[in-house]
Order: C-alpha cells, then sequence, then structure tokens
C-alpha cells in the first residue's frame, strides 16, 4: 500500500475524532493551547496506539471485535453524549461547562472512537503492511485533525452561547450511532 492510500485511510479514521475535537471545543470554548494539544496527543496515541495493537493481534481476535467493536463505541460514545446533554440541561446561565478535556472522559472518548482503527490494523496485518509508518501517518493526521477542530469548535462555541454542552452530547451519540450503522449495514 502506498503512501496516499494509507494517508487516505488515516483522515477516514480521523473523521471521528475530528467531530468528537469538534465537539470538545465546542464545550470548552475558553480552552487552552496546552489543553487542546492534550485532547490530540490522547486522540493521536489510541488511534494509532490501537492500529497497531490490531496488527499484532491479526486473525487472532478478529472475529471478536468484528462482532462487538459497534456496540462498545456506541455505548461509551452514548454514555459520555448523555451525560454531556444532562449536565448541559442541569447547568446555571453563570456555571462553567465540565471539563470534557480531563484524563477519565477523555480516555473514554478516545477508546471509543479508535475501535475502528484496531480493525484496521487486524486488515493491515493481513496485507502485511508497514505497520510502524502506517501508525505514524495514522497518529499524525489525526492530531492535525483534532487540533484543527478544537479550533474550529472554540470559535463556533462563543456563538452558541450556554447550552453548548447538549450540543457536543448530541455529536458524541451521533458518533456513536453512525459507528453502530456502519458496522450493522455494511
Amino acid at each position: 500500500m502506498d503512501f496516499l492510500t494509507i494517508f487516505l485511510v488515516a483522515v477516514g479514521l480521523s473523521f471521528d475524532t475530528f467531530a468528537v475535537s469538534l465537539s470538545f471545543g465546542v464545550v470548552q470554548n475558553r480552552i487552552l493551547f496546552r489543553q487542546a494539544v492534550r485532547v490530540a496527543i490522547v486522540l493521536a496515541i489510541f488511534q494509532a496506539g490501537l492500529l497497531v495493537t490490531g496488527y499484532f493481534l491479526g486473525s487472532f481476535v478478529s472475529d471478536f471485535i468484528k462482532a462487538a467493536d459497534h456496540w462498545v463505541a456506541l455505548g461509551l460514545l452514548s454514555f459520555l453524549g448523555i451525560r454531556m446533554i444532562v449536565e448541559g440541561i442541569r447547568r446555571n446561565e453563570n456555571e462553567e461547562a465540565r471539563d470534557y478535556t480531563k484524563l477519565k472522559e477523555l480516555l473514554t472518548v478516545a477508546v471509543g472512537t479508535s475501535i475502528d482503527a484496531f480493525a484496521v490494523g487486524i486488515s493491515f496485518a493481513l496485507l502485511d503492511l508497514k505497520i510502524w509508518l502506517s501508525g505514524i501517518i495514522i497518529g499524525v493526521v489525526t492530531f492535525l485533525a483534532s487540533m484543527t477542530a478544537i479550533r474550529i469548535g472554540k470559535s463556533a462555541g462563543k456563538k452558541l452561547g450556554q447550552r453548548v454542552e447538549i450540543v457536543g452530547g448530541l455529536i458524541l451519540i451521533a458518533i456513536g450511532v453512525k459507528i453502530f450503522l456502519e458496522h450493522i449495514l455494511g
């Protein structure tokens, strides 16, 4: 597989992390650069890390993962999305939004959005690709997509006002449903 194909796979895998990062930027419109970098690094590490893990586990767990990955992603992202919506509804006008860049929430989202990368890693093992180069490319693309999305979301968050957590929660649930439907219908 050539560089361009791996790059296009990386772009495809980064759509979910882009959407999640966009919602983080919307919810945390006062996010600092170092916090944004932390979010982007965690998402990129999970995306690349699960790709490499999938590659090395190969067909050993492929049947199990194919049977459950969409359920895990739907569950994790819906849980966090519903939590964001509930907190957005309960929050006072003068209260600050919950910090979804904290490690617990961030790891939940990172796992939920990176399960597809695990499955891609399994397919890369069957194709006998250079996994380290692929992992680096996918990690870099994910990092850049996440940073871009946080910036866009940060700008949009100022315009959306008080209930941005609801929007962010809906985005996370939509990502979970999209992953679920792709696997069920595809």
